[in-house]
């Protein structure tokens, strides 16, 4: 089972994020008998609140503070709300750091003390990616390191059906470029490689910026990844472009997709995986973040009815392992002695522990035990964190939202339609020169 998720991984590159932890476990926690304050966060429902919760009880436990959690499903806007009316809560959880990063520039979050750059890139894998994730512009427009990430989700995977490959004899690849090679090979079996669906109602196209995403990261450089994000580097720059045309490659090459290029755009994401399940099977291969997996089959069992593998880096391209995802920053938004304890507890490998024991939760925390996993399939997620040398958070959720939720969408709908990379491009960097 998972015997080979960490193909392309780096063997010594994983060695060392199992030993470069240093400090976490040094984290000494005062005494707060008597002091209450208010956790903010995202988590709402289920069983992420009920493994949140666990960690705030494990902090009261530890410290005698009576931390309270409040979760919201409209965080983004109520945040804003009680930071304008002197009333926000003591440590806040971001979905979106671009929103942090507004709030700083606005004065409205404390930045971490002296030594939390230093943390963070001693005990987070890829730890340079999470700290320029967490570094923004104060009210005078210096940067200062303002929070780090805390539950995050992995998207860099290729899901397939071990029996399906075993039959046909194909193994995993371990590069790009073996990747592509087996999707020829494939076809050339009379087999069809790829599931793909960029479907999803009003949001219909986002699959497709994951893969360009994703793709991004492979062909260029992490600060290329970042100048694009923020428009620095032009929507319409050759390296995007090239992204864009690479992704052409998997979803416009003749027999590569299931039911042809046209079906692409017009089926839904959720059932875009099904054909991996047929018999004999629609496609081999499909890649999507960790959360598809509850759109297959009832009954089917991971890591031997269904598994994933680390959508693979380009071998020339010597650019390391990257990975695609999200995530939640913790922040301070009112700097208080509980608040500062929390940040701090956050930094043991418990704090990570506790929810990594139940569902939903993944971290590039090296100090957390790999065995406190709830099962296999997250263990493995987990590893190829730890294997990364950069962490890519999701580009369309750091745009403004008229481009990565607007014009990009929209933009890749055109592209599996029938335009061309430059047109796509040369559109969306219209759409972000009249915002």
């Amino acid at each position: 089972m998972h015997k080979t998720l960490l193909a392309g991984i780096s063997a010594a590159a994983f060695a060392l994020a199992l030993t470069s932890a240093g400090t976490a476990q040094d984290v000494e926690l005062p005494d707060l008998a008597g002091e209450s304050f208010t956790v903010f966060g995202p988590w709402v429902g289920g069983v992420e609140i009920e493994s949140f919760q666990a960690v705030v009880d494990d902090f009261n436990e530890k410290t005698g503070a009576n931390a309270e959690y409040v979760g919201s499903d409209s965080l983004e806007q109520q945040i804003v709300i009680d930071a304008q009316a002197g009333s926000a809560p003591e440590v806040t959880f971001f979905p979106q750091p671009g929103l942090a990063a507004n709030m700083a520039q606005q004065g409205f979050l404390t930045p971490l003390p002296e030594g939390s750059e230093e943390w963070v890139l001693e005990n987070y894998a890829a730890g340079q990616s999470w700290v320029d994730l967490g570094t923004y512009a104060n009210e005078s427009g210096e940067d200062e390191l303002y929070g780090f990430f805390y539950n995050v989700n992995l998207k860099s995977l290729v899901w397939y059906v071990p029996d399906n490959f075993a039959d046909a004899g194909y193994e995993v690849p371990e590069t790009m470029e073996d990747l592509i090679a087996l999707s020829e090979q494939i076809v050339a079996d009379g087999g069809t490689p790829w599931c793909i669906g960029i479907g999803s109602d009003a949001a219909t196209g986002w699959p497709a910026t994951d893969w360009v995403e994703d793709i991004m990261l492979r062909l260029h450089e992490p600060s290329v990844y970042d100048r694009w994000v923020s428009n620095d580097l032009a929507f319409d720059s050759p390296e995007v472009i090239e992204a864009i045309d690479t992704f052409g490659t998997f979803v416009k090459s003749e027999g590569w997709v299931a039911g042809g290029t046209q079906a692409v755009g017009t089926t839904d994401f959720r059932d875009s995986p099904a054909g991996l399940f047929q018999v004999p099977p629609q496609c081999y291969l499909h890649r999507q973040a960790s959360f598809v997996s509850s759109f297959f089959p009832d009954g089917t069992e991971l890591g031997t009815d269904a598994d994933f593998f680390y959508f693979p880096a380009f071998a020339e391209k010597d650019l390391g392992n990257p990975v695609l995802g999200g995530g939640t920053l913790a922040a301070i938004t009112n700097d208080t002695p509980g608040a500062r304890a929390f940040m701090d507890y956050l930094k043991t490998p418990a704090a990570h522990e506790i929810w990594m024991a139940t569902a939903g939760f993944l971290t590039p925390h090296l100090g957390a035990d790999l065995a406190a996993y709830a099962d296999d399939t997250l263990r493995a997620q987990g590893e190829i964190l730890l294997g990364a040398d950069a962490f890519g958070f999701d580009a369309s959720d750091l745009m403004p939202g008229a481009i990565g939720a607007g014009a990009f969408w929209t933009g890749m709908v055109d592209f599996v339609g029938g335009a061309s990379a430059e047109e796509v491009a040369a559109d969306i960097q219209a759409a972000w020169d009249n915002l």
